[in-house]
């Protein structure tokens, strides 16, 4: 039976990507964030929205961007959020932390924080995030350990620190942190960066290897297609774009996931009375409840199963792997992800973007 034959009635969880400003300039941001636009959300417009959302019983909202700390009204949004009753997931660089913010997360039964770094040394993460973001961000850390606040280290796995993974993972346990792993994707920024920091083949059966004897790495997004089947009881098993969830941009613009926000994706606004507010790809975008019931880009995604995967033996165990990816780098929905862990044994080489 497939998705959409028993869709939910609103998301789980969803994206929102809250703001484009962000004082970093990472190689492989998903969002190329840089400078907030005048036209983001205002405070009151994300009000409107969090209402809709606490009616809808979304049960927790993943703050990203940018980054989340820089947006003034953020740290007032999250209060009333939290009196609604929704949990939230603050992904941040670690470089902006103030009293407030870490006074309002401690103790906090409905937030969660992510600090991304991306290698155990100050040479691999800066590599990548920045010059002396290292240093700035275990500062940020240190600030976050030893307080009430569920806290673990992001790092998006790379060519340049696929190798420190046992290393960030001793780091993250040094500072009574969980160690999350996302997945490298060409969307944003990363697609100039691509052939730079992909994975071979070799790298990604490495890395599936050890995703596999590692059971307690938190992989919060597509790693299920190239997962192991003994992470198969960690119900990895499908993307959960316009099934589960979906995302937010800084516009009130609503897309599958934070890694497809083109234009071709969008699904409606929920922003009222404005010059971007109008008909989306077939829907009106009067609200979340009526973009995730009728919106043509959601339904696609529900009936979305590849044509060249349904024959695989894995195809129950990752049911195509991640759009984004196909999408990105085959120009193609239907194709499969070519990271998938089948097309190894095919000793197929992953191709690169094309110009």
């Amino acid at each position: 039976m497939k998705y959409a034959d028993w869709p939910l009635a609103a998301p789980v969880n969803l994206t929102w990507e809250i703001t484009h400003r962000c004082n970093l300039r990472c190689v492989h941001c998903l969002s190329a964030s840089s400078e907030a636009s005048e036209y983001e959300l205002s405070y009151d417009e994300c009000k409107r929205i969090v209402d809709e959302l606490a009616a809808l019983k979304v049960f927790e909202i993943n703050f990203g961007g940018g980054e989340p700390l820089l947006k003034g009204y953020f740290l007032p949004l999250l209060r009333y959020i939290h009196k609604k009753g929704i949990v939230t997931c603050i992904s941040t660089n670690g470089t902006c932390l103030t009293d407030e913010a870490i006074a309002l997360f401690d103790n906090n039964p409905l937030v969660n924080v992510q600090v991304s770094l991306d290698g155990a040394t100050a040479q691999v993460n800066d590599a990548i995030r920045g010059r002396g973001t290292f240093l700035k961000i275990i500062e940020g850390i240190e600030k976050l350990a030893g307080k009430d606040i569920p806290l673990s280290i992001n790092s998006v796995v790379t060519s340049k620190n696929y190798f420190q993974l046992k290393e960030l993972k001793e780091l993250a346990v040094t500072y009574g942190a969980n160690l999350r792993v996302s997945r490298f994707r060409p969307s944003g920024r990363a697609r100039a960066s691509w052939e730079a920091l992909r994975l071979n083949s070799p790298q990604l059966k490495e890395l599936a290897d050890w995703l596999n004897s590692e059971p307690d790495i938190l992989t919060g997004d597509s790693f299920f297609s190239i997962s192991q089947d003994g992470r198969r009881q960690l119900g990895l098993d499908m993307c959960g774009a316009c099934k589960m969830t979906c995302c937010i941009d800084p516009f009130g613009d609503v897309y599958p996931c934070a890694f497809l926000q083109a234009d071709e994706f969008r699904a409606g606004s929920l922003r009222q009375s404005t010059a971007r507010h109008s008909r989306v790809n077939g829907n009106p975008g009067g609200g979340l409840k009526d973009i995730w019931d009728n919106s043509s880009v959601f339904k696609y995604f529900r009936n979305l199963e590849p044509a060249s995967c349904r024959s695989c033996p894995r195809f129950e165990k990752c049911r195509g792997g991640c759009p984004a990816v196909a999408y990105f780098i085959n120009q193609d929905l239907n194709s499969a992800d070519p990271e998938c862990l089948a097309n190894w044994s095919k000793d197929i080489s992953l191709p690169s973007l094309p110009l």
